[in-house]
């Protein structure tokens, strides 16, 4: 299934996705794409209903393809080929950051550079919604606690980031600097998290053009890594690392400024489209 929410913000509907590409209302069945509704069980339940007995919803603004989300991880240099670009070695374990929930927002609403940015940069990343709580789970069980996947658009502040004291999440959390969906697609839908290609442009240049097969701690191992730090919780988002191709990465660096249009995507878990505008 293709789940998704849309309305303006606050008042976003619970949706999927029909085969024919019409939007059809879930609320009459759910509050939102949130919580148990994304259990095993809920998923199960909305499995079940044929999509031609749900109303058609007009399209309209898409908002984050789940509600209620508790914890927006990220998983740093977790791209082989990235880590090279960016001069960083691979790390012995994953390196874990929070992005503030605050920053999430619909895949096509517009992103804010915030005041005193030089340096705001684009990451597409594989995003992984968890379902059902997950605590000291073991590699081989952790995809049973995935609900689904999602396209993340991991925006940086790099100057935040990386050359002020502290931790990277200043530089990750700005309004707006997490945009999710279009979809949270069930994991019944991708055969293999780890073959999907993966794409991004800034106003039509391809800066960005790979596979999550270059990870280098897939999804399984994430998730059971993460379960043994904290409690995994439904609607809990990890952001799982960017292929290469990050402005920072470049010669010389090219970041994003007021007017520029991102767009990005990955195989089977459709696109999102931002323009970015100063933040007054």
């Amino acid at each position: 299934m293709k789940l998704m929410r849309v309305g303006e913000i606050g008042q976003e509907k619970p949706a999927m996705l029909d085969a024919d590409g019409k939007i059809r209302d879930l609320s009459g069945h759910v509050s939102d794409i949130a919580g148990a509704s994304i259990s095993p069980e809920g998923l199960a339940k909305l499995a079940a209903i044929d999509p031609k007995t749900l109303p058609e919803l007009q399209p309209g603004r898409i908002g984050a393809c789940v509600a209620g989300t508790g914890k927006f991880i990220c998983i740093g240099l977790n791209f082989s080929d990235h880590a090279a670009e960016t001069g960083a070695a691979v790390p012995p374990e994953p390196v874990i950051f929070m992005k503030a929930t605050s920053a999430i927002v619909g895949p096509n609403d517009n992103v804010l550079i915030p005041r005193g940015s030089e340096k705001t940069d684009w990451e597409v990343e594989l995003g992984v919604v968890i379902g059902k709580t997950a605590k000291y789970v073991s590699e081989a069980d952790a995809l049973d606690y995935v609900a689904g996947y999602c396209v993340s658009h991991d925006v940086s502040e790099r100057a935040f980031q990386t050359e002020r004291a502290g931790q990277w999440t200043k530089g990750k959390s700005c309004d707006t600097f997490g945009p999710i969906g279009p979809w949270l697609v069930t994991k019944d839908e991708i055969a293999d998290p780890q073959n999907l290609g993966m794409w991004l442009k800034v106003n039509g240049e391809t800066m960005q053009n790979g596979s999550s097969k270059t990870m280098v701690y897939g999804v399984a191992f994430v998730v059971s890594y993460l379960s043994q730090f904290m409690s995994l919780y439904p609607g809990d988002v990890i952001s799982t690392g960017t292929p290469p191709g990050v402005g920072m990465g470049m010669k010389p660096p090219r970041f994003l400024r007021a007017g520029d249009v991102v767009e990005l995507g990955i195989e089977g878990l459709g696109t999102q489209k931002q323009t970015f505008q100063a933040d007054l």
